[in-house]
């Protein structure tokens, strides 16, 4: 993009920046760390990797109850803990974390797997797919609606669109899909209240207080809704980058076939390379300076995460795949209080989906003809992604929904 563009009319969602994101972000690290947009009322975008992090620290400085999106979202209702501050944010965040802990999300595995597999079985003979359709989306969607939320998979296309339309700022329809995932969401809730307790995360929220209260409707919703936005999106827009990846970039599922064991240190550096949330907004609560620029009380500042792990100050060689880093502090799942609930999941996930991936599917590419195009405002993930590989066979076994975790 022109540098005139980056510098003064930076707008993160322009169709015209998704194809060149990375190539653009690491201009304005060169140009101006600290860039001021006159678009979208004003805001300043930060791309250098200490800066982010500090913005993201300093919540006291830089808060999200302002909202997290520019332009404002249109949301229905806040989202829960992720747009508000500690103190008020560490209580909600306590009552969701003790259930997305490596010990708690351990007994997922074998059923995930299981789905896993079945996803694999379902297109594996033919040697093609359209892969976010047939596997990217319907992964973490399924796993999280079984195990996490005890919701219908009947209901999960439907959801799924609401919290992808919800999520782009300056869609026309973002404003009902808010309210429709909100009134789906009530209904979830309603149901569950009927129903004999599972022990999991709805329960603990339907049950929890907040200074000596029962939380009300609204913080119910709003927590649950947090849920259903993080356990579909991101993941499977990084199952997409990364398998977009693979089909480029040969060696490396070459590499990880042969040595299966790097698999969980692969996702971190495919993370740091293309991780699937890649921008969030805060507003200043007080004038401060910040790399040489004077941000003033109530702007707004949009911090770039997938910037972060581009900046050859914190990552030597940055758009190499590396497994040997001696450091990988990436900021794929943001940092400071707001740092994702999900991670242990999300690793999860895409650790198991990867082993299977690699051992089954081979010689991947793009198929024949197919432009990949990119969704791209806070989150990033491929529109569609066809993909070819050697026909393999079907593993059959158990339905993976039957299978308890």
């Amino acid at each position: 993009m022109p540098d005139a563009w980056l510098l003064r009319e930076f707008d993160h969602v322009s169709p015209q920046l998704a194809p060149v994101l990375h190539e653009s972000l690491a201009r304005m690290r060169s140009l101006c760390p600290v860039a001021h947009s006159d678009l979208h009322g004003g805001f300043w975008v930060i791309t250098k990797y200490e800066d982010v992090l500090k913005v993201a620290q300093d919540w006291a400085t830089f808060t999200s109850t302002d909202g997290l999106n520019i332009p404002p979202s249109r949301t229905h209702v806040r989202n829960i803990p992720v747009e508000v501050d500690p103190p008020e944010q560490r209580a909600y965040k306590k009552l969701i974390n003790a259930h997305f802990t490596p010990q708690m999300i351990a007994p997922w595995e074998d059923a995930t797997r299981a789905l896993v597999s079945r996803l694999i079985d379902d297109f594996i003979e033919s040697g093609r797919c359209e892969f976010m359709d047939d596997f990217a989306r319907p992964l973490p969607s399924l796993t999280f609606f079984e195990f996490g939320l005890g919701a219908p998979p009947e209901d999960l296309d439907e959801v799924s669109r609401l919290a992808s339309t919800s999520s782009i700022p300056n869609d026309p329809d973002a404003a009902a899909s808010w309210a429709g995932l909100a009134a789906w969401i009530t209904a979830l809730v309603e149901r569950r209240r009927g129903e004999p307790p599972r022990g999991d995360v709805v329960d603990a929220v339907l049950t929890a207080e907040f200074d000596g209260r029962p939380l009300a409707q609204q913080e119910i919703i709003g927590i649950v809704q947090l849920l259903v936005l993080g356990g579909l999106e991101t993941t499977a827009g990084a199952l997409g980058l990364m398998m977009h990846r693979f089909c480029l970039s040969p060696e490396i599922p070459a590499r990880l076939r042969a040595q299966p064991d790097l698999i969980p240190k692969a996702v971190e550096e495919l993370l740091r390379l293309d991780g699937p949330f890649v921008a969030i907004a805060r507003t200043a609560t007080r004038d401060v300076e910040l790399g040489g620029q004077q941000i003033r009380k109530g702007d707004k500042v949009l911090l770039y995460w997938a910037s972060a792990g581009y900046d050859e100050d914190e990552f030597p060689s940055p758009e190499a795949f590396d497994l040997d880093r001696a450091t990988n502090r990436h900021l794929a799942f943001g940092a400071g209080p707001h740092r994702c609930i999900g991670s242990n999941l999300a690793r999860q996930n895409l650790r198991i989906a990867l082993e299977e991936l690699l051992r089954r599917l081979h010689d991947l590419r793009v198929a024949d003809g197919a432009e990949i195009h990119f969704h791209n405002t806070l989150t990033r993930a491929p529109n569609s992604l066809p993909i070819a590989f050697t026909p393999g066979r079907r593993e059959a076994g158990a339905s993976p929904l039957a299978v308890q975790p």
